[in-house]
């Protein structure tokens, strides 16, 4: 609890330097202006290419609002709204690279789903909520990067709709899931929401989790609350690590590195992945967590490791899209591991787009 309570304020310290530094570069997941001008560039054609290689579909500005979202029963949650948040994202890949036609269909699709306070009627449960974190990463993106070209009523139009939206995700359910993924997701749209909207409190609450989770790490990289969950023990491993690569990136807008950020007994972000790239290595290494078999998932049998993370998902998505920003974050040995199987095995499946990654991480950091 001592090194937790020192990493916190040691990363409150480091926050308050950058936040009234000259140093914070970007509000944001990343430097809208300074991306969109790398990507016009004849170096990064291949990248541009990627923005661009999901078609837009003339239909999806009139994609009808869903008013709210559901608990489900059993495993997963409400993916209702899975087509728009895919539209959102494409549109969003495409209007960062230039395709002015992407860029007024995704001001006409959420300026179409704020006129009818589209998700304000979702469920106070924690598994409606989840799904309602997941749309919101990726709008709170499409927010950023169409922020330049709207005027003072558009801005305020979406802020309107989208705020009280995102200060729902603070509310608290007395159970794993206010300290598991589902914490580390809606901090990383707390604190991508105040970055954009400069709101200091709210981006320092979302960032703080990042101490919290590391003060949360084992020795070997894994994580209590995930690993013991059967099958999909990495899975889940994996969910966090893109929720803290959305928190890190922002940090990093902001002139702070978190992935260097260490605990006293320096644990950090590379102690996570390595965790994730030791089980890929050595399954059994999972297995004496997962045993558990915590709400397991689909497969019931803890020694047969869900990895299909690894492949491209329903609507094109892909689960292991943080690693376009976390493979290049550092020189640890884990850094070089990831960045091994990124360009081995993802850049094949590119572009890599994924909600709990807030949309075409391959447009957003990929590098070619």
């Amino acid at each position: 609890m001592a090194n937790h309570k020192r990493l916190i304020m040691a990363i409150g310290f480091a926050l308050a330097l950058a936040t009234s530094s000259q140093a914070a570069g970007f509000k944001g997941l990343f430097d809208t202006e300074a991306r969109a001008a790398l990507l016009r560039t004849s170096d990064y054609a291949v990248i541009r290419n990627a923005c661009l290689r999901i078609p837009a579909n003339p239909k999806w500005p009139n994609l009808t609002p869903i008013m709210g979202l559901a608990a489900t029963e059993g495993y997963g949650s409400d993916n209702s709204a899975e087509d728009f948040s895919w539209a959102v994202m494409v549109l969003t890949g495409r209007a960062l690279a230039g395709d002015k036609p992407s860029s007024k269909n995704l001001k006409d699709l959420l300026f179409r789903w704020a006129d009818a306070n589209a998700f304000s009627q979702t469920e106070e449960v924690y598994d409606a909520y989840y799904a309602l974190k997941r749309q919101l990463l990726p709008l709170a993106v499409a927010y950023q990067v169409l922020l330049p070209s709207l005027s003072q009523d558009e801005a305020t139009k979406l802020n309107v709709w989208l705020d009280p939206l995102v200060r729902r995700m603070d509310k608290i359910f007395d159970g794993d899931v206010d300290t598991n993924n589902h914490r580390v997701l809606a901090d990383s749209v707390l604190a991508l929401w105040g970055s954009i909207n400069g709101d200091k409190p709210l981006l320092d609450k979302g960032l703080s989790r990042y101490a919290t989770v590391l003060s949360e790490t084992r020795a070997d990289g894994t994580l209590e609350l995930e690993a013991r969950r059967g099958s999909r023990a990495l899975w889940y491993q994996r969910q966090t690590l893109s929720s803290m690569v959305v928190i890190a990136e922002t940090a990093r807008g902001q002139g702070i590195d978190l992935y260097s950020q260490r605990a006293e007994d320096g644990r950090a972000m590379p102690t996570l992945i390595g965790a994730l790239m030791n089980g890929l290595s050595s399954p059994v290494l999972v297995t004496v967590y997962a045993a558990e078999n915590h709400i397991p998932g689909p497969e019931k049998d803890f020694l047969k490791l869900d990895l299909g993370f690894l492949e491209t998902r329903g609507h094109g998505r892909h689960y292991m899209a943080w690693s376009e920003a976390a493979a290049h974050a550092g020189e640890d040995l884990s850094y070089q591991r990831l960045t091994g199987l990124l360009d081995r095995d993802l850049a094949k499946q590119r572009p890599l787009i994924d909600e709990f990654a807030g949309g075409n991480t391959t447009c957003f950091w990929g590098q070619p």
